[in-house]
């Protein structure tokens, strides 16, 4: 079979832009501004649909899963430093987004001091430092207070990063008439 130099052209400049693509987005995660330690970012391709620097944003999350290990930390709440990071790298004004989290069911027990971490699961928790970088950044974290008490945690076992609510479902309708955007996931 043969090929005419303009194929061959055409299939030069679709492996070098490949490479090229390739080469981007295997560069190495960053962290940070906004959450200084965690929440890791992927530099997105020139041109993503962003968010619009010129809005003022107002985002919750939903968070009631946990790990499987006790070692390890819960995925949402690095999930939440991710997106707070993320868009500040990608130009949206860390002013123009107020961000909280609504925590119940098993991930409660993310949110406990180290003391009552260590207590229960015999070592400190994992999630303390990002619990505490979340806070600098003015992230509420409201726990179900239903929750807590079904699972026998007294609320001088949480963090003083953790604000009681009602319930999480008392949280998501107040957060929503508040005017927050809630993540799906």
């Amino acid at each position: 079979m043969r090929y005419s130099l303009r194929h061959v052209a055409a299939v030069t400049a679709f492996a070098a832009a490949t490479l090229t693509l390739n080469t981007a987005w295997a560069a190495e995660p960053e962290i940070g501004p906004v959450i200084p330690s965690f929440g890791p970012v992927m530099a997105p391709p020139p041109g993503s649909y962003n968010l619009d620097p010129d809005v003022h944003y107002k985002v919750s999350m939903d968070m009631n899963t946990t790990p499987d290990f006790p070692d390890e930390q819960n995925r949402h709440l690095v999930s939440a430093a991710r997106f707070l990071n993320m868009h500040a790298q990608n130009g949206i004004p860390t002013d123009n987004i107020e961000f909280a989290l609504i925590v119940h069911g098993k991930a409660a027990k993310d949110l406990l001091t180290d003391e009552a971490y260590q207590a229960r699961y015999n070592e400190p928790n994992p999630n303390s430092q990002l619990l505490k970088e979340l806070n600098a950044a003015n992230v509420p974290i409201y726990l179900c207070s239903q929750t807590a008490a079904f699972r026998g945690m007294a609320t001088e076992e949480f963090s003083s990063t953790v604000t009681m609510s009602m319930s999480a479902m008392t949280a998501h309708v107040r957060l929503q008439k508040e005017g927050y955007t809630l993540i799906p996931f």
